[in-house]
């Protein structure tokens, strides 16, 4: 009987270890599948706040384009006085002054024809300031002409075009106030291309856009510190070393941000990218 309640507790004993093992298994492999969704949802989470960043940096294109297109507006407006002014004397000059001289008989025909010129030039007078928003074009407006050209180009996705263009503009004129969101864009633009030849399966061609991008957003700060597009540079770099498999720069960027930057809308970002970065 004794053998028998050893063999029947041996027995038991086995019988507890196995379940707990067979418990610690599926502990293990419920873990494991927790751990897995949780890393799907996280990438997840992670290409919605690229989109959103995308989606703000393209809003912020479009302001700085709204801006600049007021500017020059504005600068239209100061430019037309001078040239209407301009035009309205040769019209008293011509209308009433020249009617009365020539004879009534032989120059009747001729004298309508004079003041049909006085109605062609009022009407002409509003085309004036449209040729005054192409004439300060190759003057005043040239910059902005450049700029909008180029952000155009980078809007249609035709990104080799809006990288000369804003090269073009920065050859030009490096001091101008969107000298800095040029800059930004060429960064911008290998970043985008970079996308682009990944999602297409070239891999060499996308890790050469995203050092492109890499040096080109490092400009911004370098040149531009002050500059609006200094934030959303530092954030989209730290994103490109992310891709070229170098977090430790990336960390560095990120807190540089996070510190220098506290208000720019690119810095919760960059906390939520932080957390992920230590975590791994």
């Amino acid at each position: 009987m004794r053998g028998e309640i050893a063999a029947v507790q041996q027995a038991t004993q086995r019988a507890r270890s196995d379940a707990e093992a067979a418990a610690q298994r599926a502990v293990d492999t419920r873990l494991r599948t927790q751990g897995a969704e949780s890393e799907r949802q996280l990438t997840a989470l992670t290409h919605r706040l690229d989109g959103l960043t995308t989606s703000l940096t393209e809003l912020a294109a479009r302001v700085d384009e709204l801006s600049s297109r007021v500017e020059a507006l504005g600068r239209q407006v100061r430019a037309a006085p001078p040239a209407s002014p301009a035009s309205p004397p040769p019209a008293p000059s011509t209308a009433s002054p020249v009617t009365p001289v020539p004879p009534p008989a032989s120059s009747a025909t001729a004298v309508p024809a004079q003041p049909v010129a006085p109605p062609v030039s009022p009407s002409m007078a509003p085309p004036p300031s449209v040729t005054a928003g192409t004439r300060p074009s190759t003057n005043a407006l040239q910059p902005q002409d450049i700029y909008h050209a180029s952000y155009i180009d980078f809007s249609k996705g035709s990104y080799a075009l809006a990288i000369a263009g804003f090269r073009e503009f920065l050859r030009r004129f490096p001091d101008h106030t969107l000298a800095g969101n040029a800059q930004y864009w060429i960064g911008e633009s290998h970043f985008s291309l970079a996308r682009g030849h990944a999602n297409t399966g070239q891999p060499e061609k996308a890790t050469q856009e995203l050092e492109l991008a890499v040096q080109e957003f490092s400009k911004v700060l370098a040149s531009y510190p002050r500059g609006e597009k200094a934030p959303p540079a530092l954030y989209k770099e730290a994103l490109a070393l992310i891709e070229l498999k170098q977090p430790a720069l990336a960390q560095q960027r990120l807190e540089y941000l996070v510190a220098n930057f506290p208000q720019a809308e690119e810095t919760p970002l960059a906390r939520e990218r932080l957390t992920a970065i230590k975590t791994r």
